[in-house]
């Protein structure tokens, strides 16, 4: 089986020496194997396709270096002597002047498989492969940017309501037949002149000289949505969403990874919280309670650090909540939880009508009749806590978002930050045990600061070897703290950064706890934020009101 990448590969020539290929699209766990082999910067997909063949996965691998990375794998590729047929092919970056030069490169590759296969080129087989696209003839979400493996595509298509297009590198592959009957008729310098022009035509990849025509990408009418992918160290399509993202009519979603599945949470948890933005939850059809008299619903916010419960009634009022941290599993802590939320109520497990569940934990709660991503959930608490904010910053445990709501507390638009620590509960927490302190004494010992000190490390395990360093040159704690909240801070900025600032502001999460993070963010971005004692609590408070609707 030939593997390739990049859809100008001539697939159809193999097709004329009865070869099968296959685009290699599979997003590895990790890159234990390339890392080893390959610079640390070679972007995720590069380490993948290295991975790929040094799991011996892959021995028949035909590349093109449409860009520096496809070089350096070849290369790589190459010297492990991993494959028993392997080419790289030169694409010329301009589609008219390249058409001579990219037909010598076919006609090259047509004499690399003839004595590989030890097989005939077979001119019917060839014209056989060549099949028109299939237009769009209903509303679709796009997957755009880089290409999106076959495990990210499927988490697209299972997470969003509306189907799903892959309009990326490879998904959009579209190759007419090289004019009449090209199996006879031609002599095959004409023949291969012409398949060199039909691939050169296609729809441009970011990477070639023009790239006018992708515009018809963003002006389908079909189209209600894009999720925009871009792989870390690869800025082609970085730039491209920085160009569109502004004069889109349509809602967009970034999504950056390094081509590993080690955030399938994170991941699920964006796609299905845009799919919500998209189509109001999903496009799920909600079953309506029509219960009359008195009665009441309970949330359960699943989080990493915390798991959450609030009880409402069906008036809206706040009957008992609960914060107990996560531990032995989502299932357990949603239990134990909701249990004490249930003991605070004085009431049974019987008289709750509904459950609604959030948080990364909410697929794994039995407890929860429905779930709903803490992106929504949020919004809705944060709205139900002030009407009238329009930004909400969410520090976690885990993560870091920043959620646009509109008037109703619906989600207009989202950031969070990548899978890194830096700038969530977790960092601060592992920085209070590296002082020796608690969170509450940290949040007080650092309003009392006297000496700006500059926590300059962007990783976690980084900037906590920074804080020793600190200590050890018997800088102030207070001070310390300082620099740890004002990189906290940054962080929260650069996301809002990304979605502009527009107020009011709203803080949730447990960090809202935390004075001095609170007083950091407020003055890197000249604002005032909206904290009140519900803070923590705010996305079970949100899964319960969805539970009353």
């Amino acid at each position: 089986m030939i593997r390739y990448v990049c859809k100008y590969t001539p697939i159809e020539l193999f097709a004329g020496f009865g070869a099968e290929c296959a685009v290699l699209d599979d997003i590895p766990e990790n890159f234990d194997l390339s890392d080893g082999v390959a610079h640390a910067n070679l972007c995720g997909f590069g380490k993948s396709v290295i991975e790929a063949v040094l799991a011996g996965e892959v021995d028949e691998l035909v590349l093109v270096n449409c860009c520096d990375t496809m070089r350096r794998v070849y290369d790589v590729v190459r010297n492990s002597e991993a494959c028993r047929f392997l080419h790289l092919i030169d694409l010329p970056h301009d589609g008219g002047c390249g058409r001579e030069s990219f037909a010598r490169e076919l006609l090259r590759l047509k004499a690399a498989c003839a004595a590989y296969t030890r097989r005939e080129f077979d001119r019917k087989a060839f014209a056989a492969a060549f099949s028109p696209p299939s237009p769009a003839v209903e509303p679709y979400v796009g997957i755009l940017g880089v290409r999106a493996g076959r495990e990210m595509e499927a988490m697209m298509r299972d997470g969003l309501a509306l189907p799903v297009r892959n309009l990326t590198c490879i998904g959009n592959r579209a190759v007419a037949a090289p004019g009449a009957s090209p199996e006879n008729g031609k002599d095959e310098t004409a023949l291969f002149m012409e398949y060199a022009g039909a691939l050169l035509s296609q729809l441009p990849c970011r990477r070639m000289n023009d790239t006018t025509g992708r515009k018809q990408l963003y002006n389908d009418p079909n189209l209600r949505g894009i999720v925009y992918h871009t792989i870390k160290f690869c800025d082609y399509y970085g730039f491209e969403y920085a160009e569109i993202k502004s004069g889109l009519s349509v809602p967009i979603l970034r999504l950056e990874t390094d081509y590993t599945l080690q955030s399938r949470g994170q991941l699920r948890t964006r796609i299905e919280a845009f799919s919500e933005t998209l189509s109001g939850l999903g496009g799920r059809e909600r079953i309506r309670m029509n219960k009359t008299g008195k009665y009441y619903v309970a949330g359960i916010d699943s989080g990493s650090a915390s798991t959450d419960v609030v009880i409402l009634d069906n008036d809206r009022n706040v009957m008992a909540s609960i914060v107990i941290p996560t531990g032995g599993g989502a299932q357990s802590s949603a239990e134990k939880s909701l249990a004490e939320a249930l003991d605070l109520a004085g009431m049974e497990r019987g008289a709750i009508s509904r459950i609604v569940a959030t948080g990364y934990g909410r697929e794994h709660i039995r407890s929860g009749g429905e779930s709903i991503t803490e992106i929504s959930c949020h919004a809705r608490g944060a709205h139900f806590l002030n009407p009238g904010v329009r930004t909400v910053i969410d520090i976690g445990g885990q993560d870091s978002k920043v959620i646009r709501i509109d008037e109703t507390g619906a989600v207009r638009n989202f950031v969070m930050n990548g899978k890194c620590a830096a700038g969530t509960g977790r960092f601060l927490e592992m920085m209070a045990r590296t002082l020796g302190l608690s969170l509450k004494e940290m949040s007080e010992r650092g309003l009392s600061w006297k000496e700006d000190v500059v926590i300059s490390s962007m990783c976690t395990v980084f900037a906590e070897s920074e804080v020793v360093s600190l200590v050890a040159q018997n800088r102030a704690v207070p001070d310390i703290i300082h620099g740890l909240n004002n990189s906290v801070a940054a962080k929260v900025a650069a996301l809002v950064g990304r979605l502009g600032l527009e107020g009011d502001f709203i803080i949730t999460g447990g960090v809202a706890k935390n004075k001095g993070v609170v007083h950091a963010i407020e003055g890197k971005l000249g604002i005032k934020l909206y904290v009140c004692d519900e803070a923590q609590i705010c996305g079970a408070l949100g899964a319960a009101l969805f539970a009353l609707d």
